[in-house]
């Protein structure tokens, strides 16, 4: 393990997450961690450039970080996994390797399953194409799950800071003030001025819309003018901005153990947060400096 490069705020390691946790290096992030925030290889039933273990091995693996990441996690932070879905091999018929992998995380580590959250992605192309496209007996499987873990059931955590603006009718009610109060078929009885404060949004779902369609960001114009390859499964920002927003203080540590493109670490550093990214592949940590475009970079390779 070493270090890639440093920003104001952040360090990016080169090396493999299970060996730069064991190290000493690591040592000082020990329970210091306020979220660990991060998309792992997915369990695949066929291989990627970025490396993904299948089957049984995968799980094992899997679960296996669950104690390395309590060691370094703070006794309020918080694990947000994104685990996408994965189709049997020549049937159209989905894996369950994805959902057994997180509940043996979660067994192994002992964490508290705080809330589910889904990644909806409109943008997503047709797949798994076989079943969607050719054979028509699919439709597009454009989500992915998001699980969000912690040590206690009151991680730190505030839906204040991912307020969303009202829609026009909210806005409608809150000038006028007039709503059809009274009980619902649910019995649920709704008072005459239930909704009529102002809290300056709304609170999100847990449902959350976001494409990653960019064809000419900073990262990209930077990768195609140092001739690198982009990382091919890249989050968008919106993604992390919400949880790191949701879950994390100022000044908080932010740590991605599967950088990539360093999506996480961007975004933490435009939101005054610490971070530190861990990656094996050079090529990636090298492209993903783009993502920096205006903030002095330190580099160490």
């Amino acid at each position: 393990m070493k270090i890639a490069y440093k920003t104001p705020q952040g360090i990016y390691y080169q090396g493999i997450i299970e060996k730069a946790l064991s190290s000493k290096k690591f040592d000082k992030y020990k329970e210091s961690v306020d979220l660990i925030f991060t998309s792992p290889p997915f369990p695949l039933n066929r291989k990627k450039k970025y490396g993904n273990r299948q089957g049984d091995d995968y799980i094992e693996w899997f679960s296996n970080l669950a104690l390395l990441f309590k060691e370094y996690l703070a006794p309020k932070g918080s694990i947000v996994i994104e685990m996408g879905n994965s189709w049997e091999s020549g049937r159209p018929v989905m894996s369950t390797l994805a959902i057994k992998s997180l509940l043996k995380f979660l067994d192994a580590g002992n964490f508290h399953l705080c809330q589910q959250f889904i990644w909806n992605n409109p943008a997503k192309l047709p797949s798994p194409a076989q079943w969607v496209n050719i054979e028509r007996c699919r439709v597009k499987d454009s989500f992915t799950y998001l699980w969000w873990m912690s040590k206690t059931p009151y991680p730190k955590a505030d839906n204040r800071k991912v307020l969303v603006e009202y829609s026009a009718s909210m806005q409608k009610l809150l000038n006028t003030k007039k709503y059809n109060s009274g009980k619902r078929p649910s019995e649920h009885d709704i008072g005459k001025t239930s909704f009529f404060k102002n809290n300056n949004g709304s609170i999100p779902s847990n449902v959350i819309t976001a494409s990653n369609t960019q064809s000419n960001s900073e990262y990209q114009r930077y990768c195609k003018e140092n001739g690198l390859a982009l990382h091919p499964a890249r989050m968008p920002r919106d993604l992390a901005k919400f949880f790191i927003e949701f879950l994390t203080e100022k000044n908080d540590l932010v740590l991605d153990p599967f950088g990539g493109s360093n999506t996480t670490g961007s975004v933490a550093e435009s939101l005054n947060r610490r971070w530190l990214s861990v990656e094996p592949n050079l090529d990636y940590i090298s492209g993903s400096i783009g993502n920096f475009a205006n903030v002095p970079v330190i580099k160490a390779f």
